[in-house]
């Protein structure tokens, strides 16, 4: 009896983190609605301006994703004059990219509409539910960002 209430509770938490994470996914979504760029062009543009110039292996291997989906980003964000592709001094075979200043105003925009839509349903929250909310976050954020634990069986 203790398993069956355990699995539902289980079941439960996990539901609403899927429900948090789509409504987190939406914030994403809204950020960029109406704007020259996809989702996907956005996370490239961001990491550019994390990184600053850097390759398009290394913006591929950030994003987790292949050198052919990282081609059609650039040439679609080199195209808009989002970004630019300038040779490698190290390596001519290579070329790097780099955020042009409108890549970078679009990054500061979207940005600016995620703080604000994020600040406003903060400021609904009261202190200690904010509080609780921020840590349980935190927490979250330093467990998936760890390595996995082999003890645990999937």
């Amino acid at each position: 009896m203790v398993r069956k209430r355990s699995t539902d509770s289980t079941a439960r938490e996990l539901a609403i983190i899927q429900r948090a994470t789509s409504d987190l996914v939406g914030v994403a979504l809204r950020s960029v609605e109406g704007l020259e760029v996809s989702l996907p062009q956005f996370r490239l543009l961001r990491v550019l301006d994390e990184l600053g110039a850097a390759s398009a292996t290394q913006c591929a291997q950030v994003l987790g994703v292949g050198g052919s989906s990282i081609t059609r980003l650039v040439d679609r964000l080199d195209a808009s004059g989002h970004l630019v592709r300038r040779p490698d001094a190290g390596n001519r075979s290579a070329v790097v990219l780099a955020l042009t200043d409108e890549g970078r105003r679009l990054v500061n925009r979207v940005e600016a509409r995620r703080r604000r839509e994020l600040g406003n349903a903060l400021a609904r929250l009261e202190p200690d539910e904010r509080a609780q909310c921020i840590a349980a976050l935190e927490r979250l954020h330093e467990v998936l960002e760890a390595p996995e634990d082999p003890r645990i069986p999937y």
